[in-house]
């Protein structure tokens, strides 16, 4: 059965099979933490947020100018899937079950999973995470335990993947959290339209270098402004939160 056929029911992930799904617009959820079964999911409308039409509001542009949280990329990435996982009282069920945890805990192994990070101290207060492929970004989870948390992580990524050369963050479902920011929500040949520019040549082994654009860069934003001979790592070393504002207004 092709993936786009109709929703499924896999007993076990891999990561071929994972990021296969992802390249034709499908993505697997779970019902509960606890449930073994996982299905696959192709929503009618889908969330995009227009990396050009990110909207930052003043008060959101004030708490990431003031650095009010640390925030690095790709350090904890265990930590935020299990954030995102837990339960909470006015969410007390999550769709990341423990094969969801699993894949993509590989995938991050693999370089395809990504994560931002909030830090209040040496505390873990917020964050997100998602898979890279080709230029797309596909956000998965965000997490948040203190005020702004997850949004200062978006605000984050949305930098991170212009300077990457990213052409489309998919957020899956439409939230009012995300309609704030710019999200819209988008019919599916739309999308498809969209997922194929972003994976133009990237993702089919042995594709001629003709037309083939070239992937995303997460990387990228460690780079900017960061001395020669500097280590990447994280986004709040060379780059501060007056840097990401500066960088999204002059990108918008």
């Amino acid at each position: 059965m092709s993936l786009r056929d109709e929703p499924g029911r896999v007993e076990r992930l891999t990561p071929h099979l994972v990021l296969g799904a992802y390249a034709v617009g499908v993505f697997p959820m779970a019902d509960t933490r606890e449930t073994d079964h996982v299905y696959w999911v192709e929503p009618r409308k889908r969330a995009v947020l227009p990396l050009d039409g990110f909207h930052l509001s003043r008060s959101l542009r004030k708490t990431v100018a003031k650095d009010r949280f640390r925030v690095t990329a790709d350090t904890a990435f265990e930590s935020i899937i299990r954030l995102c996982a837990e339960s909470v009282p006015d969410r007390p069920e999550t769709w990341i079950n423990y094969a969801i945890e699993r894949v993509f805990i590989d995938l991050f192994d693999m370089g395809f999973a990504h994560s931002i990070e909030c830090w209040d101290g040496d505390e873990l207060v917020g964050g997100l995470y998602g898979l890279a492929l080709g230029r797309a970004f596909f956000g998965e989870s965000m997490v948040s335990r203190r005020t702004d948390a997850s949004k200062v992580a978006l605000v984050w990524l949305v930098a991170r993947l212009r300077a990457g050369g990213y052409s489309l963050l998919d957020c899956q479902f439409q939230t009012a959290h995300l309609s704030t920011m710019g999200a819209i929500e988008i019919g599916r040949e739309d999308y498809v339209a969209l997922l194929s520019d972003a994976l133009a040549g990237v993702v089919a082994p042995g594709a001629s270098a003709a037309g083939v654009s070239a992937p995303g860069d997460f990387a990228a934003l460690d780079r900017f402004g960061a001395a020669p001979g500097s280590e990447a790592g994280t986004v709040s070393g060379p780059v501060s939160g007056q840097d990401i504002v500066q960088l999204l207004a002059q990108t918008s």
